[in-house]
This record gives C-alpha cells, structure tokens and sequence, in this order.
C-alpha cells in the first residue's frame, strides 16, 4: 500500500507507523490494545518528491513536522487499528496532494484610472461641504 497524492507515489518502504493506546471511547479494550497509529515519512530523505513538493509539505505540515525533517501524523479517531492506520495515510495523501498543486502566480495590477478620479472627485466635494459648514471668521485659519 503507499500514500499518494495526485501522481506522487510514496513507497510503503518510505513509511512506518508506531502504535500506542489511544484516549477516549473504547470500552472493555481501552486499556488493553493500541488503537491509536503515528505515520512517519522522512520528508526530507524521500526520493519520492520533488524538491518543490518538498519545501511546500514542509511549509503545509506546520506543527506536524519535525527539525529532524519527519513529518509525524497522529490519527486516533477511530477505535480499530486498521481504521486509524487508514485515516492517518488519507491525511497524508491529502497533504501530499496539497502541496503538489502550486500556488497560482500573483500577477500585479492597477486599479483603473477613472477608479483613481472618482476617488479624487469624492474628495474634492466632500472637501467643499465641510468647508461650507466653517464660521465665516475661521476662514484662512487653522
């Protein structure tokens, strides 16, 4: 089985899991089986990934990622094994596949110039009625 996330494949061989208890429901089995799954992919050794994938998951993941370059997610949802196992690798293939697609380019622009006069013209106006409303001895003071 391997994550992915558009046409990235990630090797099975790239991930490994760890297994502890998880918190919350689970009744008769919670203090007793490992329910709960943390996947672990190297971001920063896969051969998987492009560079440019690379620095975006690394930038995506946020707290999820370690400054050893591991990208750790916990998934404990669920109360089966499997279950967490399978949620974990969604959440990953999801993070790949966001980081894939690159960000559309901002391209600069200018708002129009009669944007810019009907500003002024605003401006101007709103300038004369408050001028009106000055006492005729204030006038040329400020």
């Amino acid at each position: 089985m391997s994550a992915s996330g558009s046409d990235i494949r990630i090797p099975e061989a790239e991930l490994s899991f760890e297994f502890m208890r998880s918190s919350g429901p689970g009744g008769q089995n919670v203090n007793k089986v490992e329910t709960a799954v943390r996947l672990l992919f190297d971001v920063g050794q896969s051969s998987s990934i492009t560079d440019e994938v690379r620095a975006r998951l690394m930038r995506l993941a946020g707290r999820k990622m370690g400054k050893d370059g591991i990208l750790r997610i916990q998934a404990r949802r669920f109360r089966t094994q499997e279950a967490n196992r399978r949620d974990a690798l969604e959440r990953l293939s999801e993070l790949i596949k966001r980081a894939s697609t690159a960000p559309k380019v901002r391209r600069k622009t200018r708002p129009p110039r009669s944007v810019n006069e009907r500003r002024l013209e605003y401006k101007r106006r709103a300038s004369r009625i408050k001028e009106k409303r000055r006492r005729p001895d204030m006038e040329g003071t400020l």
